[in-house]
This record gives structure tokens, sequence and C-alpha cells, in this order.
């Protein structure tokens, strides 16, 4: 069966679904040639552009081929450029990122869209189960992500997991496995940033004995060991554009190829990709192949941060303190305890839903048997703040050994929290210095 047939049948089937209310807005399009038409809009992110794959499709060559979106959040309706190749204008100024007003004009090539929100909702299906798998939340926005998942685990559509570090992008592709046809086979988790970039061919697709020096042996690739099951591949935006094509014949044609041989093997697998990389920008930058981008985003899920659903803040700390208190009458007594939600639910949580399992955590270490427990952001925080040098030189020292003195401190926290706010990810980390992901290392050394 194909997976488009596959796929109209399983989206029919999904039931124990409820609904709730959403906000919609306009837009009214004066586009090439002088046509016009009108739009009205209740998703929560729309994506605009000159391909396929795009909520709404702009025929005109100025327009890249994802150009923008615009995202409704807590604070309004925001409208961010994706590194388009001629821009975006809102009411007549070049914009990357910026909040829309009523009545804002944005022109992207020669279409001219008018936006206007709209007094009234539009209704969208959540599912009724507060979980999914390993998954937890009753917020809507997390019920609307269960609906999709429900929908889609039966299936074998490629999925492109996409959100901020630590939303759960890992349990996402667990709880697919787990609920689709695929659950007696196995979950391979391959996490394309953690290898060498020299080995993530022969890794990911295998190799013939004597492929390279140092190959004594034929090696079975990470896809293959994925056959009848489910291959995770975490951090795709860090695959090399050298092997984007085999990646992409090996979804399109369901077969590989190992590295030194020119034998090919069949193999059935479905692949679950994730990044916290906006990969349409990657599209647009040339630094990720479109027709891969298409292939893996069948179906797209955007993870929602921690901040924008506060509400499942509860139900989060909740668990994690079963998880690390063994007894549960103790455990239930901690949770009771807990009076106050309010600097959890205003905490910001950059580092997410893992942030907040390590604030739990430590917290639980720090308390000991006292009750109640009190749960502190700041244990989770990832300072920004470089150290400042003293302000009274010491004098009686060489200028020299104070300046290297003062420099390896600022380099070691420098290279630290950066390493922090990627949460390990030394490629990431480097990009994100500006630094050789080689060179990165060596600095690294030098303090570990």
């Amino acid at each position: 069966m194909s997976e488009a047939s596959q796929g109209t049948r399983t989206l029919s089937e999904l039931d124990r679904v409820v609904s709730y209310h959403v906000r919609t807005y306009r837009l009214d399009c004066r586009l090439p040639g002088g046509r016009e038409e009108t739009r009205e809009v209740a998703t929560s992110c729309l994506r605009i552009g000159s391909r396929r794959g795009n909520d709404l499709l702009l025929d005109d060559p100025a327009v890249s081929r994802f150009h923008a979106e615009i995202v409704a959040d807590e604070h309004g309706y925001r409208l961010r450029d994706l590194g388009s190749h001629n821009g975006t204008m809102v009411d007549g100024y070049r914009v990357h990122d910026i909040y829309l007003k009523p009545g804002s004009l944005i022109a992207m090539g020669q279409c001219v869209l008018r936006f206007e929100p709209l007094l009234r909702e539009a209704e969208v299906a959540i599912s009724e189960d507060e979980h999914f798998g390993p998954l937890l939340g009753k917020s809507a926005a997390m019920r609307q992500l269960f609906a999709t998942l429900e929908r889609i685990a039966p299936t074998d559509f490629s999925v492109l997991i996409e959100g901020e570090t630590g939303t759960g992008k890992e349990l996402v592709a667990r709880a697919l496995h787990e609920k689709s046809r695929r659950a007696t086979g196995p979950l391979v988790v391959f996490d394309a940033a953690a290898a060498p970039a020299h080995l993530l061919e022969s890794q990911l697709f295998g190799h013939a004995k004597g492929a390279f020096t140092g190959a004594v042996d034929a090696r079975v690739g990470l896809i293959e060991h994925a056959e009848g099951g489910t291959l995770f591949l975490d951090e795709i935006g860090e695959l090399p554009l050298s092997l984007q094509p085999k990646l992409l014949r090996a979804l399109e044609q369901r077969e590989v190829t190992p590295l030194g041989s020119h034998e090919a093997k069949a193999v059935d697998f479905r692949l679950v990709a994730a990044t916290n990389r906006d990969l349409a920008a990657e599209v647009n930058l040339g630094s990720f192949r479109e027709d891969l981008y298409y292939r893996l985003a069948v179906v797209r899920l955007v993870l929602p941060p921690l901040r924008e659903r506060p509400e499942d803040i509860p139900q989060l700390v909740e668990r994690f303190v079963h998880a690390f208190v063994d007894d549960e009458p103790r455990a239930r007594r901690i949770v009771a305890s807990i009076g106050d939600w309010r600097a959890l639910r205003a905490f910001p949580w950059p580092g997410n839903v893992r942030q907040l399992r390590n604030v739990v955590e430590g917290s639980l270490a720090l308390a000991g048997d006292q009750l109640p427990v009190t749960f502190d952001p700041a244990l989770g925080r990832r300072p920004d703040a470089l150290p400042s040098p003293s302000s009274t030189p010491e004098l009686d020292r060489p200028y020299i050994e104070q300046r290297d003195e003062l420099l390896s401190r600022f380099e070691e926290a420098y290279l630290q929290r950066m390493l922090e706010r990627h949460d390990g990810n030394i490629s990431r980390a480097a990009e994100s210095a500006g630094l050789d992901r080689a060179y990165f290392k060596r600095l690294l050394r030098k303090y570990r």
C-alpha cells in the first residue's frame, strides 16, 4: 500500500477528539497581474513561499522558496523572514522579525498581503487525552499535537520534528514508534551532530570490507539496522550536503548502498527526523537540499516551547518528582506541599522541559528530607554574563601575566556557557561562536 493511500485511510479513522477555539486572521492578497484573493487563517503557523510545502503559495520569481512565516503566540502575530533573497517589507520597512498590527501591509516581491486579525474564532481538533505515550500536557497546544500524532502514528509517513532544544523531540519519535505498526521492530536512534563528519556515511549506510583504510570487515549501517522499524535521525540539519542525495535515494528507493560497494540492499524502514534549526531557511541558504526537505517533511511537527504552555508545568513537575523519589507517599506529599506555582509558571525556561527536569532533580537533592521542597528555577538558569575584569588591577604583577589570566577565565567561561546553551552539541556551539569545530574542541581541551 502506498503512503498516500495508507495515509488517506488512516486519517479518516480518527476518533476520540474534541475541539477548542483558536484566533483567526485574514490576508487580503494583491498578486502579480492584478489578481486578488483573500485567505482566512486559523493555523498557529502559516508558511509563505513560492514552492510546494508552503501553506500560502505565491507565484512570483522574486519570492523565495520558503520566504516567511506568520506565527500566532501569546503576544500576537509574529512575522519572521526565513532568510529570503529579496527580503520582506512591512509598511515600507525591511524586516526580519516583527509583530504585525491590524492593517499591516506585507510586501514580498510584487505580492502585497494586508493583515487583519478577526474577531471570530475557528474550531481546531484536539485530543481528549492529556498524554500520548511518554508525552504529557493538558494545554491546547500539546493536545492538538497529540491529535496529530494519533492520526499519523499508524502510517509510514516520514516525519520532521522541529523545536527548540529540550522540548522533547526524541520523546515524540519514541511515541510515534511505540504507537505504529512497527512497534515490534527496532527503534534506531542516531545523532548526526555527535558523529565525526568523515564517519557519517559509514555509520548510516554501512561499508564493505576494504572500503577505506581500517575497514577490515564489512559493517551494516544504521539504516539497515532499522529494518522493519524506525530510524530516528536527530539533528538532521547537521548532515553534510554531500550525503543528503544518498539519504534522499534511500528514502525514495527504500534501498541502501554501503560505502565501497556497488550492490544496493532493499530495506524497509520509517524515518523520523528532528532538528532545532529552521530547515526552510537552510534551504534558502543552499545548505540543505530542497528535495530532501520535501521528502522529510511529509508531516511537519513543531513542538511548542515550555514558556508557551505554562499550564503543563504542574503535571510535569509531578511526573518528575515521582520519577526521582522512590517513596510513593513522600512523592505525593512533596507535590501537595507546593502551594504557589507562580514562580515556575512565570519563568521563561530557555532549556524547556529538560531544564525543568533538571530543576526538579536539583531541588530534591538540595532539600533532602525537608518539606516543603522549594523548586528554584535559578538552579536551571543558563547564565549569559561573562566574568568581568577586576576594577582594581594589581600593579605589582606584570601586565602580560594578568592579561593572560583574564583571557583564560573569559575563554573557559565562554566555552562552557556556549556549550550549555547548545546542550553539549559542539558543532552548534562552535557555529554559534563563529569558530571552526576543530578549533573549538582544541580550546575545550585546555580546560578539561
